[in-house]
């Protein structure tokens, strides 16, 4: 399935890019140019980010930091 339709990169490639060791949307936005374009497709990149247990960037939204912080 397409997630950026901008540079038509899909959710395997993203996930791909994430088990590669892409731990940031930027990280995304420069290896396949996830969103460069309109930007719809940020939330649902940033979702497999976390899905895969790495960072994203948004401390405040972290699972990670609630849990050190409890």
């Amino acid at each position: 399935m397409y997630v950026c339709i901008c540079n038509a990169v899909s959710d395997r490639q993203i996930r791909a890019a994430v088990a590669g060791g892409a731990r940031t949307l930027d990280d995304l936005s420069i290896t396949l140019g996830v969103g460069a374009g309109c930007g719809c497709c940020r939330d649902a990149a940033r979702e497999y980010i976390q899905a895969a247990g790495r960072c994203d960037g948004d401390c405040a939204a972290c699972p990670r930091v609630a849990a050190a912080a409890a």
